[in-house]
């Protein structure tokens, strides 16, 4: 590890602990900060009614730690847009965001459309598929960048079980693709970024004003993408983590992993190069009754611009 990344870890990983809420609130109301909380969802009927309902009575109504607190809905077909807005939420349908620009697919997309309906100075995204949520996820990862204006964009980091319950697994099992795929690419070419523990973490809070000067990747390599590019914009002094604990939630089969571990080879390969990149696709096989069959599937490869770029957020932002 680069004797910059050993300091780094020194004077850039907290544990939510940290930072009490109370400290919290005092710096918030010193400086107006606002902080929007989004989770982008899909399907998530099960989980999504608990996290809404954790953040809106321990970071809304006891406190207020939280200005927003917003679903992306893209394309559920089940009550996951009914059960969010029931437990407090202001639901937002992915493709009633900027319509004159058709949806695409994908995490990132959401993401970046979420950009344009929050207002937040502090933007934090929590995944909808958490178990056992606590409202550290989203105190913890804020902490920073409301003590410490030279932070600009914080990642969760924290035990995951491969077990969907607490202590149903080693600890370290889960995070396939962090480990197969993520953790090498960075330590090979983005050696600086070594020391975050969860870097496909979807855990993560950022200033606004970086977040729009950054692009997503519509598909799962977003999150490896604004890692990537925050180093470059911004440095790694202004990056930092937080423990927050246990990550609980559902785990993707080993061909969906398979499908998100090249979407986020590809994000690495476009910032690596630029230039030729090879056929944007993925061969798998499943077993049929005469033998293996191969399944090809696309391979994430659009980008959404900087949001600064787009009229309609300029124009909403200036008014």
């Amino acid at each position: 590890m680069l004797e910059e990344v050993e300091r780094w870890l020194t004077r850039r990983s907290w544990s939510a602990a940290d930072r009490p809420l109370d400290r919290l609130l005092v710096a918030k109301a010193m400086r107006g900060t606002t902080v929007s909380v989004v989770l982008p969802a899909l399907d998530e009927e099960e989980t999504v009614g608990e996290i809404v309902s954790v953040i809106r009575r321990e970071l809304m109504e006891k406190v207020r730690l939280v200005d927003e607190l917003v679903v992306i809905d893209s394309g559920s077909t089940d009550r996951t847009a009914e059960v969010a807005a029931a437990a407090g939420a202001r639901v937002v349908c992915r493709d009633a965001i900027l319509p004159r620009l058709p949806a695409l697919p994908g995490k990132g997309e959401v993401l970046w459309r979420s950009l344009l309906v929050t207002s937040g100075d502090i933007v934090c995204f929590v995944d909808a598929d958490l178990r056992e949520f606590s409202a550290d996820f989203v105190s913890g990862i804020v902490g920073p960048l409301l003590t410490d204006q030279d932070v600009q964009f914080v990642k969760a980091m924290y035990d995951r079980p491969l077990s969907e319950r607490a202590g149903g697994a080693a600890a370290g099992q889960g995070g396939r693709v962090t480990e197969l795929v993520a953790r090498p690419l960075l330590n090979l070419h983005w050696p600086r970024l070594a020391g975050f523990v969860q870097p496909l973490g979807g855990e993560y809070a950022v200033r606004r004003s970086l977040l729009e000067r950054l692009p997503f990747p519509v598909g799962y390599g977003v999150e490896l993408a604004l890692l990537v590019d925050a180093l470059h914009t911004v440095g790694l002094d202004a990056l930092a983590q937080v423990d927050v604990g246990v990550r609980i939630h559902r785990h993707q089969d080993d061909r969906a992993l398979g499908r998100m571990a090249a979407a986020i080879y590809r994000t690495a390969q476009v910032r690596l190069s630029r230039g030729h990149l090879v056929r944007p696709e993925l061969t798998q096989f499943e077993r049929g009754e005469d033998g293996f069959v191969p399944r090809t599937h696309p391979v994430d490869t659009e980008e959404r611009p900087p949001v600064r770029e787009i009229a309609e957020y300029t124009a909403g932002r200036a008014a």
